[in-house]
């Protein structure tokens, strides 16, 4: 094949590749995921020490990061499509940056002990992160983003006492939900 063919054929694939979507996200992981916030939540609530809140929250995020990193990659491998394709890719650098500006708030919030805006923070910019990374997946992931912002935007207005509650209603309930609409409507 002449040059100028297969860099039209390299440039037709390349087009094709970025207009796809990002279809690996795991309906059944995000309801795991939901369901494991909701267990946070009840051990969360045990004791009143921040610390101890803090210390579960921080290992349950590390456990949703876990369950929805292997469920991505077994939806992906299902399909038979890869994980990191260009909207796979995309996906990720628009869920990193909010991921790592929360993670530098929660070490600030912690050390200038005003926890009470940690459960804001986490929300609105997980939703942040879910809005941004979603505009390179299926329609519903966005709109879930703009579900945690909005339970973000709640729960920095509401009263501390319901900081709890509104985490499990957002990380647990949000999930929940949408993981199970994503798996219904987008197979898994």
């Amino acid at each position: 094949m002449p040059t100028h063919a297969i860099d039209d054929l390299r440039f037709i694939r390349e087009t094709m590749e970025s207009a796809a979507s990002f279809t690996a996200v795991p309906g059944w992981g995000g309801v795991m995921i939901g369901i494991t916030a909701l267990g946070a939540a009840i051990i969360a609530s045990l004791r009143a020490q921040v610390v101890w809140w803090v210390a579960v929250w921080g290992l349950e995020a590390l456990c949703a990061f876990a369950v929805g990193a292997s469920a991505a990659f077994w939806k992906a491998r299902k399909a038979q499509t890869p994980l990191f394709s260009r909207p796979g890719r995309k996906f990720v650098f628009g869920l990193f940056p909010p991921m790592l500006a929360a993670a530098a708030l929660s070490v600030v919030i912690y050390r200038a002990g005003v926890f009470n805006l940690l459960p804001g923070v986490w929300l609105l910019l997980y939703g942040a992160g879910v809005v941004t990374g979603g505009a390179y997946s299926v329609k519903v992931v966005p709109i879930m983003g703009l579900c945690f912002m909005f339970a973000g935007m709640a729960a920095l207005l509401c009263p501390p006492a319901w900081a709890n509650s509104i985490m499990a209603a957002g990380f647990g309930g949000l999930h929940i939900l949408f993981g199970t609409i994503i798996a219904r409507r987008y197979g898994g």
